[in-house]
């Protein structure tokens, strides 16, 4: 089999960050002619490629609207509208724990709800729809929290209310990575609040490395994107790759922080080398 793929990203970052550098030659490798390309370039005929692979659109958040209309027009877009409508927006996190997948507690605070009761302890706010940890900020009882979230309801943002969970200070989070359905390999992300922004501005700069991943939290992977699946009426082997980012819980069993289905990082440069060849494989199953 052999086809066409545009890797998608953005004007800021027209080639991604360089973690997936060995993608296009192992897609190469079975037959594919590939290309970067910006989502919001008019010159690019995306409905000519045999698929459409979002990678770095990291500059969506702030044009979401006319993302989705971008994304919609895209038949042959992995992962599809559909799965970019429901991901983009972290509501989904409230229906993954109605579902019964083990979150980290979630409240969303729409612009026009009462002030919240804000937790004990240390917490989090953040914008429902956005990226790269913009716009999130930690609070404890007496801080500012009110006005942070006064700033992002001024905004027009829905603001996800989370209790902070310590462990990420001491082990950061664990980030598992699936290839059409089926795990690949793990990395860990050390805490990003209080980071500095990258030269781009799209994201706040990472300490990434390899993790062997407990079964305890592979497990939990495994249930969110089986719930992801049910949720959506979609098998699981249609995503053509998944995020599920982890930390461990106050109790010590993980919780599912943020499952990331549009434009994550996968970590290759965190993992073996034959990661690219999953990938590329992946693709030709989207094909077939």
């Amino acid at each position: 089999m052999s086809g066409s793929a545009i890797l998608v990203s953005c004007s800021a970052v027209p080639e991604g960050d360089g973690d997936e550098h060995a993608v296009p030659e192992a897609l190469a490798d079975l037959g594919f002619q590939t290309r970067w390309a910006a989502w919001d370039d008019k010159t690019v005929d995306f409905d000519a490629a045999d698929i459409v692979v979002l990678r770095a659109a990291w500059d969506y958040a702030e044009r979401r609207d006319e993302f989705l209309s971008w994304a919609e027009s895209v038949p042959a877009l992995s992962n599809s509208a559909e799965v970019v409508r429901w991901n983009t927006d972290k509501s989904y996190l409230a229906e993954l724990g109605d579902a019964g997948v083990a979150v980290v507690p979630t409240t969303l605070i729409a612009p026009d709800d009462d002030a919240p009761r804000w937790p004990k302890g240390e917490f989090v706010l953040k914008p429902a729809i956005g990226a790269g940890s913009r716009g999130v900020g930690k609070f404890s009882a007496g801080d500012d929290a009110a006005s942070h979230l006064k700033g992002l309801h001024d905004d027009g943002h829905t603001v996800v209310l989370q209790p902070y969970q310590s462990s990420v200070d001491s082990e950061g989070e664990q980030a598992l990575v699936f290839f059409g359905g089926v795990y690949s390999h793990a990395f860990s992300k050390a805490a990003m609040l209080g980071r500095e922004l990258d030269e781009s501005g799209l994201w706040f700069t990472e300490k990434l490395a390899p993790v062997q991943p407990s079964a305890a939290f592979r497990a939990l992977a495994e249930d969110a994107l089986d719930a992801t699946a049910a949720l959506l009426g979609i098998l699981r082997a249609e995503l053509l790759y998944a995020r599920v980012d982890l930390v461990t819980g106050r109790d010590g069993k993980p919780l599912l922080l943020e499952l990331e289905l549009v434009e994550p990082s996968l970590g290759f440069r965190q993992t073996d080398a034959a990661a690219a060849w999953r990938f590329a494989s992946a693709v030709r199953q989207q094909l077939a």
